[in-house]
């Protein structure tokens, strides 16, 4: 590629000239030392320089005849690569053959790369709620900086949710359980995490935060559900049950545990509430 841009000022609109006039120099330069020497000797014979300039430039463009043929195949795949899906024919060259099939690689890895970025977010997102799922949640805390890698992890389920499956159906379960993901995510800041860790079940990552202003976050959050319930079953409103414990910067999985034994706590102790997990790892809930 290198060669090739380094020789554009030569015919760059025809790569045949072009390798005509590669061919054309490489194949001459022993008829031009035949020459050079020839002079300096005084052995120069004109019949002898006449039948040999002839026979190289008739060598040239058999050369030239034999590569064109060669980049054939080529040329087809350039024309297949900047053809578009339902174009009924390629698109019209916009230089020769090695800038179309150069620009169709580039299109190709463009095109793989965008398919690469979608897998990637396929995989960390959860497609109904549109939060990070589980894998996102701990891809995005083993991706915080050193300085970020503390603060309050919070798990969190909806209450009787298995009551709005059974009574109302899948279809209102999943209306329920997207309603609360978005109330989540637009009730934290966005240095904060949100992710569906598994059926009903949410998670929260407070950023540089500490259990009294995490406590409050959730309590907030619980006080404008009661307002403006995302839905109710049985005429009553559908709360949440929350867990919450700090994070140091050790493994993350510790404090996720810590705050998963709150949540049964707080289940325990009659659902719609916050428990916290103390330095024992035994809940204190309000």
């Amino acid at each position: 590629m290198q060669f090739y841009l380094a020789t554009s000022f030569i015919f760059p609109r025809s790569l045949r000239l072009r390798l005509f006039a590669v061919c054309f120099v490489a194949t001459h330069l022993p008829l031009l030392c035949y020459i050079g020497w020839g002079a300096a000797t005084g052995r120069l014979a004109l019949a002898e320089v006449v039948t040999l300039t002839l026979a190289t430039v008739a060598g040239t463009g058999l050369a030239l005849y034999g590569i064109g043929a060669l980049l054939t195949p080529i040329h087809a795949l350039a024309d297949t690569l900047n053809a578009q899906p339902g174009d009924s024919a390629p698109l019209p060259r916009v230089g020769d053959v090695i800038q179309n099939l150069y620009a169709g690689v580039q299109r190709a890895a463009v095109l793989t790369r965008a398919q690469i970025d979608d897998l990637a977010v396929a995989a960390h997102e959860d497609p109904l709620t549109g939060v990070a799922n589980r894998r996102g949640f701990l891809a995005g805390i083993e991706a915080l900086p050193a300085g970020q890698r503390k603060g309050c992890v919070a798990l969190i389920d909806i209450d009787f949710f298995k009551q709005v499956n059974d009574l109302m159906g899948h279809d209102e379960g999943d209306r329920v359980l997207a309603a609360f993901a978005d109330r989540l995510a637009s009730q934290v800041r966005r240095a904060d995490l949100v992710a569906r860790w598994g059926g009903e079940e949410f998670a929260i990552f407070f950023c540089n935060s500490v259990e009294e202003e995490a406590s409050w976050a959730l309590a907030r959050i619980a006080e404008q559900v009661r307002r403006e319930p995302i839905g109710r079953v049985n005429g009553r409103i559908i709360s949440f049950s929350a867990g919450l414990s700090r994070w140091s910067g050790g493994p993350v999985e510790e404090a996720l545990a810590a705050a998963d034994g709150a949540l049964y706590d707080a289940k325990q102790a009659g659902r719609d509430r916050v428990c916290r997990a103390g330095a024992s790892l035994s809940a204190t809930c309000p």
